[in-house]
């Protein structure tokens, strides 16, 4: 019964889980539009810092869009391996919890169950944050002594 209900309740937080990452197609309509605009911008920057006449923006911009098909193409050849290493590492998660409550009482494998989704959580926090070109936890880099001469 526990078992059961353990789960149901995994399935449930997953299923939330993937909920939040689904975006509505404004955002990804907004995404795009703010990739075309970076897209731009570079290319802008581009054509004024190296002085870049029209064929040769014309010319970078279709090697851009080349190279943006072929990662797509790439990815979406890997998709079939990328979900089953998902799967795989989905499964390798659900051994250790068994493995897991097998060895703690039930009141040491809940603490260690809420320690465990509280750092998954800080981390999830942190690559979006990442992703959104924020460094909450970026440590500024030691300095250098002298140059090695």
């Amino acid at each position: 019964m526990k078992k059961l209900i353990l789960s149901v309740a995994l399935v449930g937080f997953g299923s939330l889980a993937m909920a939040q990452q689904n975006h509505t197609q404004e955002q990804k309509e907004a995404k795009r539009a703010e990739m075309q605009q970076r897209e731009k911008n570079h290319l802008d920057k581009m054509q004024k810092d190296l002085n870049l006449s029209k064929d040769q923006v014309a010319k970078v911009q279709a090697l851009h869009e080349k190279k943006r098909a072929e990662r797509k193409a790439d990815f979406d050849k890997n998709k079939d391996r990328r979900m089953a290493k998902m799967k795989e590492m989905k499964d390798k998660r659900e051994q250790t919890n068994q493995e897991m409550k097998s060895i703690l009482n039930p009141e040491q494998y809940k603490k260690w169950e809420a320690e465990r989704n509280a750092k998954m959580e800080q981390r999830r926090t942190a690559m979006k944050s990442r992703k959104n070109g924020e460094r909450t936890h970026h440590k500024p880099m030691k300095q250098q002594l002298e140059p090695i001469r």
